[in-house]
């Protein structure tokens, strides 16, 4: 049965990676999404396009402002094992908009990560495999091994630090409110990418 199944998830993971595009591609089509006042995803809201137009925003500033230090540089220039970096995201989610341009900054820096992105909403069985607390909570990269194609790890939908953040907001609160979404987005600001940095590295150890 295992052994099925990790054959199961390994065409999954392969076809998803038939269908993935560079991190330059998938902000070309966030580009040309926000000409055509639109989203990616199956659903095409006024709400979904503004989010994207955001997003746009977001990540046009990350990426030309973030900044890896010289210790997580050398961490990141040693690892020498050759994997993919697969995540799967969408054009209107903010916690993508400030993690994926952290992930390339990263990825940039060493050969041996190939960093692909997919669309949640084409990929479904992909996004089934690797659910978080039962939800298809995004960004979500799955890291693969390429010489066994075996899954090493995965990381997401949030860095460690904002995870915490949320989940002891629900606990107290049972839900999310649109106050604390402000307060993580001030958090993301503050940061400046270098919690994801840190458990980017972590995966690499």
């Amino acid at each position: 049965m295992e052994t099925l199944e990790l054959n199961m998830i390994n065409n999954i993971i392969s076809d998803s990676l038939k269908n993935s595009m560079s991190y330059t591609a998938y902000r070309n089509l966030v580009n040309d999404l926000v000409e055509q006042k639109s989203t990616t995803g199956n659903e095409k809201t006024e709400a979904l396009a503004e989010y994207t137009l955001l997003n746009d925003r977001r990540m046009k500033r990350w990426d030309k402002t973030i900044k890896v230090s010289e210790v997580a540089k050398s961490k990141i220039k040693n690892f020498n094992k050759k994997v993919t970096w697969l995540v799967i995201s969408e054009s209107w989610c903010g916690d993508a908009a400030h993690i994926t341009p952290v992930i390339n900054k990263v990825a940039e820096l060493n050969d041996n990560i190939d960093y692909k992105i997919v669309l949640r909403d084409d990929n479904d069985a992909l996004m089934n495999q690797f659910l978080t607390n039962g939800g298809k909570s995004i960004p979500k990269l799955i890291m693969i091994d390429n010489t066994t194609n075996e899954v090493i790890n995965t990381f997401g939908p949030r860095p460690t630090v904002a995870t915490k953040m949320v989940t002891d907001y629900k606990a107290e609160h049972g839900k999310l409110t649109p106050e604390f979404k402000e307060d993580l987005q001030r958090w993301y600001n503050k940061d400046k990418g270098q919690s994801t940095i840190e458990d980017l590295i972590k995966l690499l150890d």
